[in-house]
């Protein structure tokens, strides 16, 4: 049984021990579970089990961190008289090869507010992004592959 399968495993026990099924004590529950395999890691021999979920946790609140600032610059484009927005098209290069970092990556950039992945090239090397503030193509590049899709390749290692 891999680590994660058994961290959910103990998340469901616990919840079943406390009576209460709710998204907030499933969270308790899983963070318990992973204390206790954390303690007993030794057991498991060398996993990345333990490095991931932190990783995992970094990008989930990057990724909120980026939802928040990006839905602030919008909201105040729309709202001012004075419009700042330069919406562009940019060509993104990808270090992703895999399917499942490609899709992640795209469907991020899509849920930022302000950002919409076009299309993907056909040998999967190039996503095709419209923005709404793209002042210089490259820094904007620059941010998302240093953003988004370093911290989706470090989660899914």
């Amino acid at each position: 049984m891999n680590l994660f399968a058994l961290n959910a495993a103990l998340a469901l026990g616990w919840a079943a021990l406390t009576g209460s099924f709710t998204l907030s004590n499933l969270v308790i529950g899983y963070v318990v579970g992973y204390l206790a395999l954390w303690v007993a890691r030794p057991l498991f021999g060398e996993t990345g089990y333990f490095e991931r979920v932190w990783r995992v946790i970094r990008l989930a609140l990057f990724f909120v961190y980026e939802l928040f600032v990006s839905s602030l610059r919008v909201v105040w484009d729309v709202l001012t008289p004075s419009h700042r927005s330069r919406p562009g098209i940019i060509a993104l290069p990808l270090d992703a090869t895999r399917d499942g970092e490609i899709l992640m990556i795209a469907n991020l950039i899509s849920l930022t507010p302000g950002s919409l992945c076009l299309d993907i090239s056909p040998d999967c090397k190039t996503i095709y992004v419209h923005a709404m503030f793209v002042d210089d193509p490259q820094a904007l590049r620059d941010e998302l592959k240093q953003g988004i899709e370093r911290r989706v390749l470090e989660a899914l290692e």
